[in-house]
């Protein structure tokens, strides 16, 4: 197989299951499908229908493959683990149910991070011993999809959360089996975060798996960082752009890519405010036509 495009709801502005402003889920795989792609991420669990016989029904009539989902909870908190816990095992028994593959692990916003996200000398950071829980909360997770479910899981660097900037990540990926946890990388995020995607790429493409395609507007970002905006306002504000159009270097991840032989799905991701006025499947199709412009 080889390097295949995907896309995910939060393309279209869904974060969460339940959110009123979420456009309707069979709306989301028609766009996804009309824009060109073959492939698709479950999105929260809840907003597309935990029914098998339904999705596989829908996904068929429009020619897309499952491609993973994540699992975006507070592994931070540990009043939150039974909430974690059923989001893993629901998602878990969603993706196997598709034959998909990918489990992907993001701590999500904490107020602690929130508002220094991208700005990792101002962060707050955990005790040893709090640390050394939250890391066995995401093993956890991660045992369980990879042993239990046959899934490969990988860690994905999100802003806002206790797994933002690089040295954290790097130190969780060296604390934790390399066997039951791997890396979904976003690009987007470690730009976000102030890091060199590309170089992060080159030093990590051994543990790999999964790749989130996201670009960053530099001018949004410093205004971002400089306002200490909240992750979500700042989407609002288009931080994330169109593929190409931001600081990432896609033609230098694709050549990584191509070099190490990275085989499987690529996931474009441009996370949008639904309610502002955004055309998410102009932008999926705009993404498409730049991917494939530079050889994808």
């Amino acid at each position: 197989m080889t390097i295949r495009i995907g896309n995910a709801p939060c393309s279209w502005g869904v974060e969460f299951a339940n959110d009123p402003r979420n456009p309707p889920w069979r709306q989301v795989l028609a766009d996804c499908a009309a824009a060109g792609y073959r492939g698709i991420e479950l999105g929260p669990i809840g907003f597309m229908p935990e029914d098998p016989a339904i999705l596989g029904e829908a996904l068929a009539q429009h020619a897309l493959e499952l491609i993973g989902g994540v699992v975006f909870r507070p592994f931070h908190d540990p009043s939150r683990w039974d909430e974690v816990q059923d989001a893993a095992i629901r998602t878990c028994k969603a993706l196997t149910a598709h034959g998909a593959r990918h489990l992907v692990l993001i701590d999500s916003i904490s107020p602690r991070r929130a508002p220094t996200a991208g700005r990792a000398l101002d962060a707050e950071q955990m005790d040893a011993a709090e640390w050394a829980a939250f890391r066995d909360r995401i093993a956890t997770v991660a045992k369980m999809g990879a042993e239990d479910y046959g899934l490969t899981v990988g860690i994905h660097a999100h802003a806002a959360g206790f797994i933002d900037f690089e040295p954290e990540l790097e130190r969780l990926l060296d604390e934790v089996d390399e066997r039951i946890l791997k890396i979904c990388f976003d690009t987007g995020h470690h730009s976000y975060a102030g890091f060199d995607p590309v170089a992060f790429m080159r030093r990590h493409i051994g543990r790999i798996s999964y790749m989130h395609f996201k670009d960053i507007d530099p001018v949004v970002k410093a205004r971002a960082i400089a306002d200490s905006t909240g992750f979500y306002d700042a989407c609002g504000q288009g931080i994330f752009c169109n593929l190409g159009q931001g600081d990432v270097d896609f033609p230098a991840v694709r050549q990584i890519l191509l070099e190490a032989g990275y085989r499987g799905w690529c996931t474009v991701e441009q996370d949008c405010d639904p309610t502002l006025d955004v055309s998410p499947i102009d932008d999926a199709r705009r993404n498409r036509d730049y991917l494939t412009s530079i050889g994808f």
